[in-house]
């Protein structure tokens, strides 16, 4: 089995090291890097036999290094692992906004690098991850990923063209739902009920509705109307929401965090 490293052991970063620790991968092959002593000593504590490397040692000893930190901190990284890397390693990327083109500008010829956007159901075993293959990367190498992102939630292959577009959508996608269940737990409050009830009665409506979304073929226009009955709750409701605009303050706000992912990517393309 594979020697994978991650580089960048934050909530993401520890979530696939889990994820793969549950799918089967010895503790002893998996490494990671983490610049705050304290975290990586409670990693170590919390997964056994898993421990804390240094950039270098982590490029000398892993097939696969997975990079999994801030965009804005990738420089310091790509100058340790240039002159260590070769076509023999895999790097699979997950940062947002930064193209495959960066790493092998930066990287030794024939490197092969598969950029992957993620979210943060990867915490619980549902994560939906989008993976491009860079010019080097063969069919092989993207099997390879996609069996890795398999341990934590589902995996789609886009060209890589799309991956702002997914970052703004499924990458960012979570804040979007958690910032909607807010606000009407919030309105449950203004309404009169206890903060307690009102989240209750609004995550379980997220996870039925969820689960009707992914389990059923209805598409989510005939589930909306099947809720929303003639001269009823619901259509009033959403006379209000058209009459603000929510509709399109979304589709301004997905656009405008595609903008930034591209942003993100030319911030490094000197």
């Amino acid at each position: 089995m594979s020697v994978i490293a991650v580089l960048g052991a934050g909530k993401i970063g520890e979530a696939l090291l889990s994820g793969l620790l549950n799918g089967g991968h010895e503790p002893g092959d998996l490494l990671f890097t983490e610049r705050y002593e304290e975290r990586a000593r409670e990693l170590e504590t919390r997964y056994p036999g898993m421990k804390a490397a240094t950039v270098a040692d982590a490029a000398r000893r892993a097939d696969i290094l997975v990079v999994a930190v801030k965009p804005q901190d990738i420089e310091p990284v790509l100058d340790e692992l240039a002159p260590l890397l070769g076509p023999a390693s895999l790097v699979v990327s997950l940062c947002a906004g930064l193209p495959t083109a960066l790493y092998e500008r930066r990287l030794a010829e024939g490197v092969p690098v598969v950029r992957v956007m993620p979210n943060t159901p990867m915490l619980v075993g549902e994560a939906m991850s989008a993976i491009s293959p860079g010019q080097h990367a063969t069919p092989a190498h993207v099997a390879t990923v996609k069996e890795l992102l398999s341990h934590v939630g589902q995996v789609v292959e886009v060209p890589e063209r799309q991956q702002d577009a997914v970052t703004a959508l499924s990458g960012s996608g979570p804040a979007y739902f958690f910032y909607l269940v807010e606000a009407m737990i919030d309105a449950g409050i203004l309404l009169g009920l206890p903060r307690a009830l009102a989240g209750q009665l609004i995550i379980q409506s997220a996870v039925g509705a969820a689960k009707m979304l992914a389990e059923g073929q209805d598409h989510p226009v005939l589930l909306r109307e099947a809720v929303t009955s003639p001269a009823g709750t619901t259509i009033n409701a959403i006379r209000e929401l058209e009459k603000h605009g929510v509709r399109a303050a979304l589709l301004d706000a997905i656009e405008a965090a595609r903008d930034r992912s591209e942003e993100l990517g030319r911030a490094h393309e000197n």
